[in-house]
């Protein structure tokens, strides 16, 4: 088969299109011949160097693909040979052929196209697990989502609406701010011209029951000032630095949680128990339109550098996608 290798992984890195052997199908899993893969920043990590496979998984990059089924192995029952599906991969998806456990596959949504529904898993499992599994997010909180126009940002806005919550979120340009606020954020802050902590205290009288963040250092203080008493903020991602100063006496005072969590890491067991409870909840939405999956831009797996070079400027709103 086909897929993508790194050559020379740092900041020199480049992406080579080679032939390499199939995958392995072990016990529990299906093979998926692949329609699309979706980008994600942890791909751009991944080739720096900075964010290797765990161990066990394939060192191919991609955490998710859509694509159809071509083999089962012989104990998996809820799958079979011709199924449209999309699937959470630990790696491996910048390929034609990919094997994952079953219980990490969905079913494609009736009405989201096969190439579509690879802009489902990262983002959507992404925001669910943070949202509603740490962060506790119940009906009639208030949200705030850094990087609302993200693929895992706007997989976040449509969660957090579907759960009752009110949302506000940040974006770096204002072109995206209708996009957002078309997804159901009522307020959208440009990050660039505004304070978020000021703003979003005004929009929620007095601070947000939780912060979904990917910035890190830099947000860390004005985070915790913008939680209300009993408010969480989830960290996901640390782009801007992993390392913060921390007023305890806040935290303590506010009697805040501060929640660090990851996605592809865990275990095939929590994992599948996640796209599970993801899917019986929210898969509905999908089929009745009122939940979609945002997609920028697709490019052709020869142009695989300039999908990543959108991703690493920022210039995308929702998923940027590889298809062979």
């Amino acid at each position: 088969m086909r897929a993508i290798e790194i050559d020379n992984p740092g900041p020199q890195s480049t992406l080579v299109t080679r032939e390499v052997p199939d995958p392995t199908l072990s016990p529990g899993e299906v093979l998926i011949r692949v329609a699309a893969a979706g980008v994600n920043r942890a791909d751009l990590l991944q080739r720096a160097g900075k964010y290797p496979s765990p161990p066990g998984a394939s060192e191919l990059l991609g955490l998710e693909v859509s694509g159809i089924v071509e083999r089962v192995a012989p104990e998996v029952a809820s799958l079979h040979v011709g199924d449209e599906v999309c699937a959470l991969l630990s790696g491996g998806g910048y390929a034609e052929l990919v094997a994952v456990p079953a219980g990490q596959v969905l079913r494609r949504p009736k009405f989201v196209s096969l190439q579509d529904a690879a802009a489902i898993p990262e983002a959507f499992i992404t925001a669910y697990a943070n949202l509603v599994g740490e962060g506790r997010l119940v009906a009639g909180e208030t949200v705030l989502i850094h990087g609302g126009a993200s693929g895992v940002g706007t997989a976040a806005i449509q969660v957090a609406r579907a759960v009752g919550a009110r949302v506000a979120c940040t974006v770096g340009d204002d072109a995206k701010i209708e996009r957002c606020r078309s997804l159901g954020a009522e307020l959208v802050i440009n990050y660039k011209r505004e304070d978020f902590a000021s703003e979003v205290a005004r929009w929620s009288g007095g601070g947000v029951s939780l912060i979904l963040d990917i910035i890190g250092r830099d947000y860390f203080e004005r985070n915790i000032a913008a939680l209300a008493p009993q408010g969480r903020l989830v960290c996901i991602a640390t782009m801007s630095g992993a390392k913060a100063e921390l007023d305890i006496s806040v935290v303590m005072r506010k009697r805040l949680s501060i929640i660090g969590s990851v996605l592809r890491s865990r275990s095939v067991p929590d994992k599948s128990e996640l796209v599970r409870d993801f899917s019986e909840r929210f898969a509905p939405l999908f089929d009745t339109g009122a939940m979609r999956p945002v997609v920028d831009s697709v490019f052709g797996f020869d142009r695989v550098e300039e999908a990543h070079e959108l991703m690493r400027r920022s210039g995308h709103v929702g998923k940027i996608l590889l298809t062979w």
